[in-house]
């Protein structure tokens, strides 16, 4: 008796563990596995275009994830090797989403932070008026980028501290909220007030509030281990080595160590369901709160008067940058895309996720996906209660 008592503990424990999504077949969600069959049409014909390797593509519904498949090669140099399902990837941008912009959500719960906070309350001498929610819309007036060259030019050795000191004191474009302006240098500002707030550096707060509690196993900036040996190649160098495990983004990589609030984080097809399928159940999965619900809501809303600008408090709704959502799914859809080729689309109001994932930056930074982005978007999203 005591054996079987302890038996049955183990299959609990076992079953705690395994975090990962329901596989069903698209029929059992009625979605029109035919008209699925669309999406594979696209993101090969892209393949044979060579404007992308491979691809991973992800369609999460009602919980459960409905597709997902593995489409060409994740490395084409200096050998080829085949793309598969658990293939991780570079997230480039996305990192801003479902890292940085999570975490400054959640101190915003704990009551720690404000979006009416302005900088300099965290960062002494950041010039400007320039408030968290400015930072976190792209709506701040800070530049797009800071070219690193330059910044090894004007200063010795920069690190993450000179690196502030410069965007503290950068030419601002405009005042405040005017108008939108994507810009990396927003969410590094972002990363130094979270780490300000929490004394932690920004990945161990991700992991620790994020990414382990969500148990999202392959999920990491400065992949070590089983996740470095699934991840899939970017840019050629010019010592004809390939980028794989190391973050693309020059900023992230040379001046920030590999974590960065704009770049670094690595994932793949399985984690990322688990945190959409976290933010479709208001901030919930399996027991496990990374958000309460009106974070959720909170994050994915446009702020009152901020209607043209289009970006909610981490991600992106209706700005120019939107197009990866396709035309067929809701207003209310938000998500982010990342340099080197990932996308991450969530529509709250069919209980719909879509994941393209794509290394377009391997073997060269040639290739092209916002068109493909698009195109695949609108062909899960017709195939969706078709049944």
């Amino acid at each position: 008796m005591k054996s079987f008592f302890i038996f049955t503990l183990c299959l609990l424990s076992l079953a705690a563990c395994n975090t990962n999504l329901q596989h069903v077949a698209p029929e059992q969600l009625k979605i029109d596995s035919r008209r699925l069959q669309n999406a594979d049409e696209i993101i090969l014909q892209s393949i044979k275009n060579k404007e992308i390797p491979g691809a991973v593509l992800a369609v999460v519904h009602k919980d459960k994830i409905a597709y997902l498949k593995a489409y060409g090669n994740k490395q084409v140099y200096p050998d080829t090797i085949r793309m598969d399902v658990n293939t991780v990837f570079d997230m480039a941008s996305v990192s801003k989403s479902m890292s940085t912009a999570i975490s400054t959500m959640i101190l915003v719960e704990r009551g720690q932070l404000r979006f009416s906070d302005r900088v300099d309350r965290y960062i002494p001498g950041f010039q400007g008026n320039i408030r968290v929610k400015d930072l976190l819309t792209h709506s701040s007036g800070l530049p797009s980028y800071a070219n690193v060259d330059s910044l090894q030019k004007w200063y010795h050795n920069p690190d993450a501290d000179t690196l502030i000191m410069h965007i503290s004191t950068c030419r601002r474009y405009f005042e405040p909220g005017e108008r939108f302006l994507y810009s990396c240098l927003n969410y590094i500002t972002l990363q130094r007030i979270i780490e300000t707030v929490s004394g932690k550096n920004l990945r161990d707060f991700a992991k620790e509030n994020i990414f382990d509690v969500l148990g999202m196993t392959n999920t990491d900036y400065n992949p070590t281990g089983e996740t470095l040996n699934l991840v899939a190649p970017t840019e050629r160098q010019a010592d004809c080595s390939v980028l794989r495990g190391v973050v693309h983004d020059p900023l992230a990589r040379v001046i920030n160590g590999g974590i960065s609030g704009n770049a670094g984080v690595f994932s793949n097809a399985n984690d990322l369901a688990i945190l959409a399928t976290a933010l479709l159940n208001d901030g919930e999965y399996r027991g496990r709160r990374i958000l309460s619900p009106q974070g959720v809501k909170t994050m994915r809303t446009v702020p009152a008067g901020m209607q043209s600008i289009g970006r909610t408090p981490g991600w992106d709704n209706s700005s120019d940058y939107s197009s990866n959502q396709g035309d067929l799914l809701s207003p209310n859809t938000y998500g982010h895309t990342g340099y080197t080729g990932t996308s991450f689309v969530i529509d709250p109001d069919n209980d719909l996720a879509i994941i393209l994932l794509t290394n377009r930056v391997h073997p060269d930074d040639v290739g092209e996906v916002v068109r493909l982005r698009a195109l695949v978007a609108n062909a899960v999203a017709a195939a969706i209660n078709c049944l």
